[in-house]
């Protein structure tokens, strides 16, 4: 893979560095699936990453712990975009960086984080996940590991431990499960997310449906991402999203609410909702408007010039709102059942 093809440098405006460059023990070992890309074949350098971020990652490293960039932030780097958030991922506890760091707090249950906090910016550490099967689904140990599945399969909790290469294969989708270590400037990879990125991409790790199964807001994220960077996404991921869409309705509320806000208003709103449409999953987020766009081709129009506004308004910096966005949604409905009351006089 040659440096040129995958990316190029970013030169944004230097920054002073404050990690400590020793290496610390390497997260693979023999025999690992684990690919290591050297310094040289990549172009990632420190100066394009927050200094916050580098600053978490060097008093992990220095207390001896593991410390990577991880996610989008590599993903983009790559990709030649500026990041929008940086992401740490670590072997210490949730607990362990808490006590690390004075600005930060443990937030989540099902799934436990801890975000740091630098004034506005806020760098989100996670620690390395293991395989859900090893740990105990009925009680909680010290350490804080600790799984459980509901009978359909769904995660309910999913605070197991474990390793780099056990991590990245809990993660979503492969170009999501790029890690970047400081100290070495190499970018470590388990699942191929480097290929499909050249391939532009969007594949699940593992078996699709028993992902979705585990996380049904999975779906959405496969297709906002495919939206967000305009990729392509893998038959396999794509073939099992239609059948599994009906496992959204396990979802709470307020979850899928969060979802929708990125779906909708992070600038690619037209492209999201052709999307839900095309892999069907419009019939479990808005049923009554799915059955308006079966019914009449114009109000899928209508749908897509109110995206396509708020797609445009975000490239201006104009304000959107969530309000407008399920106005827009839900008036197909409200405009049917008007006119059947005016009908009914």
């Amino acid at each position: 893979m040659s440096r040129g093809r995958l990316c190029t440098d970013l030169a944004p405006p230097s920054r002073t560095s404050v990690l400590n460059c020793a290496a610390i023990q390497p997260p693979y070992q023999a025999g690992s699936r684990l690919k290591v890309i050297p310094r040289d074949q990549h172009c990632i350098s420190r100066k394009n990453i927050s200094d916050n971020a580098l600053k978490v990652m060097s008093r992990l490293r220095n207390k001896g712990h593991q410390a990577y960039l991880v996610g989008g932030a590599v993903r983009d780097l790559l990709r030649k975009t500026n990041p929008k958030d940086f992401d740490v991922a670590t072997d210490a506890t949730p607990e362990a960086v808490h006590n690390l760091f004075r600005n930060s707090r443990i937030i989540g249950r099902r799934f436990r984080i801890v975000h740091v906090r630098f004034g506005p910016e806020v760098i989100e550490v996670t620690t390395f996940r293991g395989h859900h099967g090893d740990g105990d689904s009925d009680s909680q140990n010290n350490s804080g590991n600790h799984s459980r599945q509901s009978d359909s399969g769904l995660l309910l909790r999913d605070n197991v431990y474990g390793t780099l290469e056990e991590d990245a294969v809990r993660r979503d989708l492969t170009v999501n499960a790029l890690y970047y270590d400081p100290g070495t400037f190499e970018i470590y990879d388990q699942v191929d997310g480097l290929r499909d990125l050249e391939q532009r991409s969007i594949r699940i790790i593992g078996d699709p449906a028993t992902r979705y199964r585990e996380d049904p807001v999975r779906m959405l994220r496969v297709l906002r991402f495919a939206a967000k960077l305009d990729f392509t996404i893998s038959s396999e991921t794509a073939a099992a999203i239609p059948e599994c869409g009906p496992l959204l309705g396990e979802i709470p509320a307020a979850r899928l609410y969060d979802e929708f806000l990125k779906l909708f208003l992070s600038g690619h709103a037209s492209k999201s909702l052709d999307k839900l449409v095309e892999y069907d999953l419009l019939q479990d987020l808005f049923p009554d408007t799915d059955e308006c766009v079966h019914d009449d081709p114009n109000v899928l129009v209508l749908l897509q010039k109110a995206m396509s506004n708020t797609d445009q308004r975000l490239v201006k910096s104009k304000p959107v709102t969530p309000a407008f966005i399920l106005a827009a949604m839900l008036w197909p409905e409200v405009s049917r059942l008007s006119k059947i009351r005016r009908d009914r006089g």
